[in-house]
């Protein structure tokens, strides 16, 4: 009994000690510096952008994960979040006919590079309308002059 009741002893105390360990204050400005991207163009609602990102891939005979870079080249219909680590885009692209929409988290580390392909003008900074625009509606002006060369 005697020993028992030392073990439960020694467990608490090895509960307590883990504990204390993880309740130390974690510094949030190095986290969040770390984890920003430098260099990164910047993006407006309606660039047209190639994102290339890793992808995962699995092998079905080796069981083998294989990285690789997918690039999704569309306009860019929202920024959001600021410029911050949780600053997102929404890129739209058609698809034999579908639209397709995937949002990137900029400063994500399974995005290798953004590039802009061209700009386009625009006086809405969300251009949710080109979803249902069809035809000569659909499509956006380029910018031309300071704006673009920026």
């Amino acid at each position: 009994m005697a020993e028992e009741i030392k073990k439960e002893e020694n467990a608490a105390e090895v509960v307590e000690t883990e504990v204390a360990e993880v309740k130390e204050p974690v510094e949030e400005k190095g986290i969040i510096e770390a984890n920003l991207k430098d260099g990164l163009p910047d993006i407006k609602p309606g660039d047209m952008v190639k994102v290339h990102q890793k992808v995962k891939d699995i092998s079905a005979k080796d069981k083998k994960v294989k990285e690789r870079i997918q690039i999704f080249e569309g306009q860019v219909l929202a920024r959001k979040h600021g410029k911050g680590v949780s600053a997102t885009i929404t890129v739209r692209k058609v698809v034999d006919g579908i639209g397709v929409e995937k949002i990137f988290p900029i400063h994500s580390p399974s995005i290798e590079k953004i590039e802009i392909v061209r700009s386009g003008k625009t006086r809405r900074s969300k251009l949710y309308y080109l979803r249902t625009a069809k035809g000569r509606k659909a499509k956006l002006k380029t910018r031309e002059g300071k704006e673009a060369a920026e």
